[in-house]
């Protein structure tokens, strides 16, 4: 993996908060996205001063839907770094995430369809989740405990029209993924996915030396081992492929996670050939298993479990369980070219 490093050294502009903390730390959730004032410009998505726009090395594939994230702080409050974790952040503060497709990948000035926005909230009880469905006009969002189905088209980047059905998930479905140790916790903002560059309305920074300058987050490592970009082909296919299940896969798949029964570990410190899922047998799957007797066959992926789940379409195969009805190819091609490649047994 790539040992990526940063130096804390911007000026941060102290500008006033006009978050609504009160309505965060509510028992109930507000019916209008528009109301937590998370935005200056709800339709526009320009975020308010202390709602600060951050990316993620490598992203969760949700149906080749686009993302646009912002974490909130309460002023006078930071988040704790926690090694491998999600940073431990205070009572108030809310991760905001809007799924988008562009009209054409081709040409973003065109313009996008907005879709849905999560919110994750760490209310005095701990994390809370609700989701918000842009309305025809894309001028606010609205609560969707139940979920929602949308039907979206756009043209991709190869100019082909393509088209989906977009789920909204229930609040339900939110645990399905955002569980451990049978609580509601975020996935992504962990000091290690969010290393990297970000161009800011005033230049570019690192984010991490961002968020301290900010005074949201407490002083981090000045030296962090962090994944790849999996999308990346310039990388090395071990640390792609790590990095694309650990943020996909890693959060079930892990000693807190809902999959921690199976055995199957694939968050990116894993280390142990078996716990990978090499020559590991399955456990429980039914017919997931495909009749495929080892969740990875080194240089053999049309053997493999892992592979066969993740191209399935069927409700009862696929993984993940949810949150996609389309096939990641992309992803699905680099998985088995790295089970390809593996020999004698072992990773790279």
């Amino acid at each position: 993996m790539n040992r990526l490093f940063f130096i804390a050294s911007l000026l941060f502009i102290n500008n006033s908060n006009a978050v609504v903390d009160d309505i965060i730390l509510a028992d109930s959730f507000p019916e209008k996205l528009s109301e937590y004032e998370f935005f200056l410009d709800t339709k526009a998505q320009i975020p308010n001063d202390k709602v600060i726009p951050y990316e993620l090395i490598s992203s969760l594939f949700s149906d080749y839907s686009l993302k646009q994230r912002w974490v909130y702080v309460p002023s006078g409050l930071k988040a704790q770094y926690v090694r491998d974790e999600v940073f431990n952040f205070p009572v108030g503060s809310a991760l905001i995430k809007t799924f988008y497709y562009p009209v054409d990948e081709r040409d973003l000035s065109l313009g996008k369809k907005l879709l849905e926005t999560r919110v994750l909230l760490r209310k005095s009880n701990g994390w809370r989740a609700v989701s918000y469905a842009w309305n025809s006009d894309q001028s606010d969002a609205f609560k969707k405990v139940a979920g929602k189905t949308i039907p979206v088209d756009w043209i991709d980047s190869e100019g082909e029209l393509r088209a989906v059905r977009y789920r909204v998930p229930n609040v339900n479905q939110c645990k399905e993924c955002h569980a451990a140790n049978d609580k509601i916790t975020p996935i992504g903002p962990k000091a290690r996915n969010i290393n990297k560059e970000l161009n800011y309305s005033h230049g570019q920074y690192n984010q991490l030396a961002y968020w301290m300058d900010s005074e949201i987050i407490s002083e981090v490592p000045r030296r962090l081992e962090s994944p790849v970009d999996w999308s990346d082909y310039s990388q090395n296919i071990n640390d792609r492929a790590r990095s694309y299940l650990d943020i996909n896969c890693g959060h079930c798949h892990s000693s807190s996670g809902n999959a921690n029964s199976t055995g199957l570990f694939l968050h990116l410190r894993e280390a142990r050939n078996i716990n990978l899922g090499i020559y590991k047998k399955p456990v429980a799957t039914g017919r997931g298993s495909g009749g495929l007797k080892y969740s990875i066959v080194p240089g053999k992926p049309d053997q493999s479990i892992l592979l066969h789940r993740m191209e399935s379409m069927d409700p009862g195969v696929m993984m993940p369980e949810s949150g996609r009805s389309l096939s990641h190819d992309e992803a699905a091609e680099m998985i088995r070219d790295w089970i390809a490649q593996m020999a004698n047994g072992k990773s790279f």
